[in-house]
């Protein structure tokens, strides 16, 4: 079975040889040149130490408009006028979308021969405004500029739809994910009746398009998205990643919950820098899930710089160990 097969057929919810040996998210830069002091080839790149690792690999390809330089201070948007500048300038360009296709077909071969997984990086209707308005203003803007707001993501979403089509003819990746960003480990940024209002709409003018070839789509956001498996499943969102165990996210409570929701990750990243038994305590923790279909193990955010060489040579062998089981 190709590693591509075996990716796919988890988020189906069919049986494959094994799990998949994926890191969604494989280190921190400083990890990784921490490693290179430990005995790592100085001149491997991601790739190259995927397969030192005996790694599997998961492409992320994406198109996100392009914000042209502004003058002031801060992100570039406070008010109408300086959205429609922005637009007028060149926000929606062709360009990323032209650089998506031709990485697309870059990888096609591989792809196709299932050598690898390709994810496709959309930004969400939390994660863009909150680039064009900053943090705080982004808050603020609900209730400030909530028309320019609907404008904002309807044109985003007009843009992910001219994206999605753009892709497919040229190829069908094995899921999207959509950047949001939008919990913490207290929970959702925002409250059900906001989300109704300003992002559940054009994930329904989106998401039907990604699902026209039968991809399956995720929310990338960080935190505790526990509360937030409903909103996201009444907008045909079929599941989450990273699942990050210190924010307080249970996968064990959550595949309990959502039988059928797909997740990816949840592996507490904390324990990696301790002993091989707390290691694989967390396999054993997350067990029950791996065994349950629909989830691909990683760890649930990127390898921290507090775990050594000889560390993460460990996890991954107890990884390759508990994918067979």
């Amino acid at each position: 079975m190709t590693p591509r097969e075996r990716f796919c057929k988890v988020l189906r919810f069919e049986k494959p040889d094994r799990l998949p040996l994926i890191e969604w998210a494989a280190w921190w830069d400083k990890t990784f040149n921490r490693w290179k002091t430990e005995g790592l080839d100085p001149s491997f790149d991601t790739d190259k130490s995927l397969e030192y690792f005996g790694l599997e690999k998961l492409y992320c390809f994406g198109a996100s408009p392009q914000i042209p330089h502004f003058e002031h201070e801060g992100n570039p948007v406070r008010n109408e006028k300086d959205y429609d500048e922005l637009v007028k300038n060149g926000l929606y360009s062709d360009a990323p979308i032209e650089n998506l296709v031709n990485t697309a077909k870059r990888y096609k071969q591989g792809h196709d021969n299932g050598d690898f997984s390709v994810r496709i990086w959309l930004d969400g209707f939390f994660w863009y405004p909150r680039r064009l308005f900053g943090i705080e203003e982004h808050f603020y803007s609900f209730y400030d500029y909530p028309e320019l707001l609907q404008r904002i993501n309807s044109d985003q979403a007009d843009f992910n739809i001219r994206a999605i089509q753009a892709l497919y003819t040229v190829d069908t990746p094995d899921f999207v994910g959509l950047a949001e960003d939008m919990s913490y480990n207290h929970g959702p940024m925002l409250s059900k009746d906001l989300f109704d209002e300003f992002l559940a709409p054009y994930y329904r003018r989106v998401i039907p398009e990604i699902k026209k070839k039968d991809v399956p789509v995720l929310v990338d956001s960080d935190g505790d998205i526990t509360t937030m498996i409903p909103w996201l499943l009444s907008v045909g969102i079929q599941g989450v990643y990273p699942l990050e165990k210190q924010a307080g996210v249970d996968i064990c409570k959550i595949r309990e919950m959502y039988p059928d929701f797909l997740m990816m990750g949840g592996y507490d990243k904390m324990v990696m820098s301790k002993t091989e038994e707390d290691m694989r305590k967390e396999f054993e923790r997350i067990l029950p899930v791996m065994k349950s279909g629909g989830y691909i193990p990683s760890v649930d955010h990127q390898t921290p710089p507090e775990v050594s060489l000889e560390n993460f040579k460990i996890y991954v062998r107890l990884f390759k160990e508990y994918v067979e089981k």
